[in-house]
C-alpha cells in the first residue's frame, strides 16, 4: 500500500511535461533519491501509481516531499542528475562508493623524468599507461622497464650516486650531466613498449644480445637474454583479443527483480587486462539507470577515458557520445559484438550468484527493521541510535552512542561522551546528561533525528531518557530498552510507560539485529572507557610532579610500558630513560609517598 501526503497530490497535478531532474525527500527533508526524466510529469507520477516491488515500495513510502528542476534537453538532465547525486549522496541512488582505482604506470613530466606506479591520475602533463589488472602486474612491468631504461629513481635528487646507479638502472643525473635528448629517447622507448610495441623492443634486445655475444661480452649478453625472457613471461599473462591495439572499454548489463549488474571489460593495447563488476538496486527503467551509472563511472573513478567504448544495442549511443566526447560503438557482428555478448553473459551469471547474498543481507537489515517497527508499533526505524554507559564504581564515567542506518552500523556517526555533571555511580543521571547533550545539539545544528532510541537497561534508563526528551526538549522519539540476562546476553526488548516486554522470537532477524546493536554499543563504550581510564591512571600519578611534562611522560611510558613497571625502577633506571637526576629523585619520592 502506497501512502501519500495530501500536499503531494497537489504537487503531482502541477508537474510539467518537460525533461528535467527530480529530488525525493523524506520526512526530515533529506534528499533520498535523485532521478532524471524525459517527461517529468510521467516519471514522477509513476512512483505513486500501480504496483511496485518491495524495494521500490520502501523508497516510495519514505517520500514526504519532492522538488524538480526543468532542463532544456535530456543530456542536460543527465549532467544535472550526476551533479545532484554527487552533492546530496542520496541513500537510494546508484553510488560507486567502493572508489575502485586501478594502478597506472606514469612517466613524470620533470626535467629528469621518473617511472612510477600510481593510482592517482592528475592533469600534470605526465604520461599515464594502464590501467593494470592489479598493482603487482604494474610493478612487474615497471621492474622490467627499470632494467631496460635507466631513468632516475629518487624523488629528490641526492648529492651522490645511489645503488641504482651501480646496478645500471639510473644514469645518476644527481652528479652527471644527462642531456635532454637522452631522456627523450628513454621516454619514447618506454612509451612505445607500453603502447603495445614490445615485439619491436624484443627485436632490438635480441640484436643487442647477439652483438654482445659476438664481442665476447657474455655478461651483457646474458642480461639481454634475461630481459627478453622477462618480456615473454609478462606478455603471456595477458590475453590478446584484438590486434588493432586500441584502448577500449566494453559495457553490458543484465537486470532482474529490481537489481542490475554492469560488467566492464578493460582492453588495453588489444589485451583484455581487467574487468569491473557493479551490482545495485534500480528504481526506474534499466536504460536510464545504466546511463546514470556510466556517467558516474567516468566522472568519479575512471578519469582517463579510452579511445572508444562498446555498448549494447538498447543504449542511446548519441547521448553517451555527447556526454563523454569519445567514440561510441554498438557492434552488430564480429569480435567486438562477441565481447559485448561475453560481458552480458558475465553480468547475468554475476547477478544470479549475488541474489542469494543480497536477499540474505536484506533479511538481516531492511526486513529486520521493518519487522522491528511492526513489533514496536512505530514506523520503520531507518535510523536507530543506541546508548550505553560505562564506569567502575562511578569513576571515569563515560557513555557511547552508535548509529544503525537501514539495519547497518554507520560508524562515522558514532559519538563518545565523558560524563561531566554526575558524581558517583548514578546510571540514570548519566543517561539524562548524555541524552540532553546529544539531542540539544541535534536540535541546535538541525541534524537528522533518530526514528528509535535504544538504551542499555530497563525501566529506569527508559524513564530517564524520556524525561529529558519529552519534558525538556519537546521531542517525541520512541525509546526502547535492551535488558540483559544473568550471563550478560540480550534477553528482551522493553518499551512504553510503564515498560512492557516486546515479544520477539529469539531466532528472528530482528532479535539478531538487536543483539548486534547491543554488542556494538557495549564494545564501543568499553573501548572508550579503557582509553580514558588508561590516560587517567597515567595522568594522576605523574601530573603533579614538578618538571615532568608531556614529553617526559611519553619518554617514561616508552621506556617502562606501564606505571607498575615504573614503580619497580631505581634511580639508574630512570636516568637511562632520559630523566635528569633531580627529576628522577622526585619521581622516586612520589612513588614512595
Amino acid at each position: 500500500m502506497i501512502k501519500m501526503y495530501e500536499h503531494l497530490k497537489e504537487k503531482l497535478a502541477l508537474l510539467p511535461d518537460q525533461p528535467g531532474c527530480y529530488l525525493m525527500k523524506d520526512k526530515h527533508g533529506t534528499v533520498i533519491y535523485v532521478g532524471k526524466a524525459k517527461v517529468l510529469k510521467n516519471r514522477v507520477r509513476s512512483y505513486f501509481t500501480g504496483t511496485h516491488d518491495g524495494k521500490t515500495l520502501r523508497l516510495v513510502n519514505e517520500i514526504a516531499d519532492f522538488e524538480y528542476i526543468v532542463t532544456s534537453s535530456d543530456i542536460e538532465a543527465l549532467l544535472l542528475e550526476m551533479n545532484l547525486i554527487k552533492k546530496h549522496d542520496p541513500k537510494y541512488n546508484v553510488m560507486l562508493k567502493d572508489d575502485k582505482s586501478y594502478p597506472f604506470i606514469k612517466i613524470t613530466a620533470e626535467r629528469h623524468p621518473r617511472l612510477i606506479v600510481t593510482r592517482k591520475v592528475k592533469k600534470d602533463k605526465g604520461k599515464y599507461f594502464g590501467p593494470y589488472p592489479n598493482v603487482q602486474a604494474a610493478r612487474e612491468t615497471k621492474k622490467l622497464l627499470d632494467r631496460m631504461y635507466p631513468l632516475r629513481k629518487c624523488h629528490t635528487l641526492p648529492d651522490r650516486v645511489c645503488l641504482y646507479y651501480h646496478m645500471g638502472q639510473c644514469l645518476a643525473p644527481c652528479v652527471n650531466d644527462i642531456s635532454e635528448e637522452t631522456n627523450k629517447k628513454m621516454v619514447e622507448g618506454i612509451s612505445r613498449f607500453l603502447k603495445g610495441g614490445y615485439q619491436e623492443v624484443k627485436k632490438e634486445l635480441t640484436e643487442k644480445m647477439l652483438k654482445a655475444s659476438e664481442a665476447l661480452e657474455f655478461e651483457k649478453a646474458k642480461e639481454y637474454r634475461d630481459q627478453i625472457a622477462y618480456i615473454e613471461t609478462l606478455m603471456k599473462k595477458q590475453k590478446m583479443v584484438l590486434n588493432d591495439f586500441v584502448d577500449r572499454d566494453v559495457f553490458a548489463y543484465y537486470y532482474d527483480k529490481g537489481w542490475m549488474c554492469v560488467q566492464v571489460f578493460f582492453i588495453r593495447q588489444g589485451n583484455l587486462i581487467e574487468r569491473d563488476v557493479s551490482i545495485f538496486p534500480i528504481y526506474r527503467e534499466p536504460e536510464e539507470e545504466f546511463l546514470t551509472f556510466l556517467g558516474q563511472f567516468y566522472s568519479q573513478n575512471h578519469h582517463i577515458l579510452p579511445k572508444e567504448i562498446l555498448l549494447p544495442d538498447d543504449v542511446e549511443a548519441d547521448l553517451v557520445k555527447e556526454l563523454l566526447q569519445i567514440e561510441v560503438l554498438q557492434p552488430k557482428r564480429g569480435v567486438k559484438k562477441d565481447l559485448v555478448l561475453l560481458a552480458y553473459k558475465n553480468a547475468k551469471i554475476s547477478l544470479k550468484e549475488k541474489f542469494s547474498l543480497i536477499e540474505r543481507d536484506e533479511d538481516r537489515t531492511i526486513k529486520a527493521i521493518e519487522n522491528l517497527g511492526k513489533h514496536l508499533k512505530i514506523p520503520t526505524p531507518q535510523r536507530i541510535e543506541a546508548f550505553d554507559n560505562s564506569n567502575i564504581q562511578g569513576t571515569d564515567a563515560v557513555s557511547a552512542m552508535v548509529v544503525f542506518t537501514d539495519g547497518k552500523p554507520n560508524k562515522k556517526e558514532y559519538r563518545k561522551f565523558k560524563i561531566k555533571s554526575v558524581e558517583g555511580p548514578d546510571d540514570y543521571e548519566s543517561m539524562k546528561e548524555v541524552i540532553r547533550r546529544r539531542y540539544t545539539r541535534v536540535l541546535k545544528e538541525s541534524l537528522p533525528l533518530a526514528d528509535l532510541i535504544i538504551v542499555d537497561g530497563g525501566k529506569g534508563q527508559i524513564s530517564a531518557a524520556r524525561d529529558v526528551l519529552e519534558n525538556e526538549l519537546g521531542l517525541d522519539i520512541p525509546v526502547a530498552g535492551l535488558v540483559k540476562d544473568e550471563k550478560h546476553r540480550t534477553a528482551h526488548l522493553v518499551i512504553g510507560s510503564p515498560p512492557e516486554v516486546v515479544e520477539l522470537e529469539r531466532n528472528s532477524q530482528e532479535f539478531y539485529l538487536l543483539q548486534r546493536i547491543q554488542d556494538e554499543v557495549h564494545r564501543f563504550a568499553i573501548t572508550f572507557h579503557r582509553q580514558v581510564r588508561s590516560k587517567q591512571a597515567f595522568k594522576s600519578v605523574l601530573d603533579d610532579i614538578p618538571g615532568v611534562g608531556q614529553k617526559r611522560k611519553q619518554q617514561l611510558l616508552k621506556a617502562f610500558g606501564s606505571i607498575d613497571q615504573m614503580k619497580k625502577a631505581n634511580l639508574e633506571d630512570l636516568r637511562r630513560a632520559g630523566m635528569p637526576k633531580n627529576i628522577a629523585q622526585k619521581i622516586l619520592e612520589k612513588f614512595k609517598s
